[in-house]
């Protein structure tokens, strides 16, 4: 992270985080970002979104976002399903949180990216284009390569969750 200047007082900071300002000593630390996202599926499948953007446009990710200020990650889910795909969704099991990396503005961020089953309850799937180029319906058991490590593993906790023995 690059963070020259204390964001509490503006002084010279003697590096990046975890650092301390010779200031007015506040403490900067280098947190991960909380994300919120779901894996829709029906029967042996999961719907997958196309990235419109950067970073890793024009691969196949989950839908997900950032938590905002200070929004659960479970109610983070539920908007960036509604959000992305145009739908309500209903929340199943909790597939787990898993550190990756999320590169942006040329620095790669840390984030703690949460998943849980879902179901469309209501609406039909219409995608943001600022967010997904299309969608898919993919499948559970043999699913491509995501964008982000973590949805390859939260992909396979919802296969070990929906066929117990795989």
């Amino acid at each position: 992270m690059a963070v020259r200047f204390c964001p509490r007082c503006g002084g010279p900071l003697a590096g990046p985080p975890p650092t301390a300002c010779g200031s007015c000593g506040y403490e900067l630390y280098l947190n991960p970002r909380p994300t919120g996202g779901v894996v829709v599926v029906d029967a042996d499948r999961f719907l997958a979104l196309r990235r419109a953007r950067e970073p890793k446009a024009g691969q196949w990710e989950l839908p997900s976002g950032f938590c905002d200020g200070w929004e659960h990650p479970v109610d983070a889910a539920v908007r960036e399903a509604r959000e992305e795909l145009g739908v309500t969704v209903e929340l199943g099991a909790f597939l787990g949180m898993y550190l990756d990396r999320y590169d942006h503005q040329g620095e790669a961020l840390p984030v703690l990216d949460c998943f849980w089953l879902a179901r469309v309850v209501d609406g039909p799937i219409v995608i943001n284009p600022v967010e997904a180029l299309e969608f898919a319906w993919l499948p559970l058991r043999d699913p491509p390569a995501l964008a982000f490590s973590s949805m390859d593993r939260a992909i396979r906790a919802a296969v070990c969750s929906r066929f117990p023995g795989v």
